[in-house]
């Protein structure tokens, strides 16, 4: 299975130039059957990124370009009146862009917060419900949302529910010189690069059934919780720094993100045991989105990734080390 996933990887970099951490945590999003939200700039490459995974794991893809004129209904899709053959009248549903294996909610944050509060139950409960009437997701279903930085004109944060909502956060960096020049020979020439589909829908559950039974020591559950606990400003243990700069910290989903992030770092590293290196690994990802710094933190320009690497750097690792 390692040796499949890597095939995977191998094939996205082949149209897709660096963001080698970026493409990691997405496919460590899908194997633990979560969702992933997307930062950076426009033009990073963000939307193209997520089509590509889509057709090297050869499942069904739609877009959602979210905008302030957005409504539910463009999403989760509605009831329209058909008349039958026998020339009576019913309401028929036609479904939405939700109804597909891989969801690309591009630039989420420029819809409306209600809205955005369309994926909540489908990404939560993997049903949505229309007029009572509850529809199953497709599986696997996964919701990848990319935004652009919240300080940039038009846009609305997104509500602190459907944060936690998304296993992890993943920041899409500016590409190096080097990788500016790679760009542009594969995007601005004659020559189209043709992807071959490496896993499909089956193989991928099977991959994700194969992340669940990964092992994971009481130890490394205990170092994962400290740091989880250590979010919280309000707990007597909390590092100083936490309560000087935290408003509210990590809760359990938290917790859960790390351990299943953990698991599919595992299994893409060709192990079936977590170890000290994965909680590490995915400490920022799973938890930089569950940080609410207060104004002490905002007005001093304290970002979570810092708070994080701090905490890492504070929590005592025991016998783990």
């Amino acid at each position: 299975m390692a040796e499949q996933l890597q095939r995977v990887r191998e094939e996205i970099g082949k149209f897709i130039v660096g963001q080698e951490e970026a493409i990691e945590y997405t496919l460590f999003s899908i194997l633990a059957d979560g969702h992933a939200l997307l930062e950076g700039l426009p033009g990073m490459g963000k939307t193209m990124l997520i089509r590509t995974i889509s057709r090297v794991l050869d499942l069904s893809f739609s877009r959602i370009q979210f905008t302030p004129d957005l409504m539910p209904a463009d999403i989760t899709g509605t009831n329209i009146i058909q008349r039958t053959e026998s020339g009576r009248q019913q309401f028929e549903f036609q479904p939405g862009p939700i109804f597909s294996q891989m969801v690309l909610a591009d630039e989420i944050n420029r819809a409306t917060p209600k809205t955005q509060s369309a994926l909540l139950e489908a990404m939560g409960e993997r049903t949505v419900t229309i007029l009572g009437d509850s529809k199953p997701m497709a599986k696997p279903f996964f919701v990848l949302a990319t935004q652009n930085p919240i300080e940039m004109e038009g846009t609305y944060p997104l509500p602190e529910a459907q944060m936690d909502r998304f296993l992890c956060k993943i920041l899409v960096p500016y590409p190096s010189k080097e990788e500016l020049i790679e760009i542009v020979k594969r995007t601005t020439g004659a020559q189209t690069v043709q992807l071959e589909k490496v896993m499909d829908a089956e193989r991928l559950m099977a991959a994700q059934q194969m992340v669940k039974e990964v092992l994971v020591a009481d130890e490394m559950l205990e170092y994962a919780a400290d740091l989880v606990v250590a979010t919280n400003p309000k707990e007597d243990n909390a590092p100083s720094f936490v309560k000087q700069y935290v408003l509210y910290g990590s809760g359990p989903r938290g917790f859960q993100s790390i351990i299943k992030l953990a698991k599919a770092r595992a299994v893409y590293n060709g192990r079936f045991h977590v170890a000290l290196a994965d909680i590490k690994a995915v400490a920022k990802p799973a938890l930089r989105h569950r940080l609410l710094l207060n104004y002490e933190g905002e007005a001093t320009g304290r970002t979570t990734d810092e708070l994080i690497e701090e905490i890492l750097n504070h929590v005592p690792q025991g016998a783990l080390s």
